[in-house]
């Protein structure tokens, strides 16, 4: 008998943990979406008026924005600052 209630209490705890997983993946999903809607994508006509120039900085955290990181990957050399080669750089620092 005690077999069984601890078989049905393992049961239990498994679905409430699945269901715990899909409201916190419900949670991650709606800021992404949110912050994709609220965020202005960055066209390089929109950042070539500003005063950027190719000074031998290769790295996020020598950048100020994402702009900045955005037109060094597109206009300079031997930058380091896509590590997943999709054309945003600076993903964790500046082009969340």
């Amino acid at each position: 008998m005690s077999k069984i209630i601890l078989f049905v209490a393992m049961i239990g705890l498994f679905f409430a943990y699945q269901n715990y997983k899909e409201r916190k993946n419900n949670v991650y999903f709606k800021e992404d979406a949110y912050i994709k809607q609220n965020t202005k994508e960055v066209e390089i006509d929109d950042i070539s008026h500003l005063n950027f120039t190719c000074d031998g900085r290769e790295h996020c955290s020598q950048m100020t924005s994402c702009e900045e990181a955005t037109y060094f990957i597109n206009n300079c050399p031997n930058t380091k600052m896509d590590g997943n080669h999709d054309g945003v750089p600076c993903e964790r620092q500046w082009c969340y």
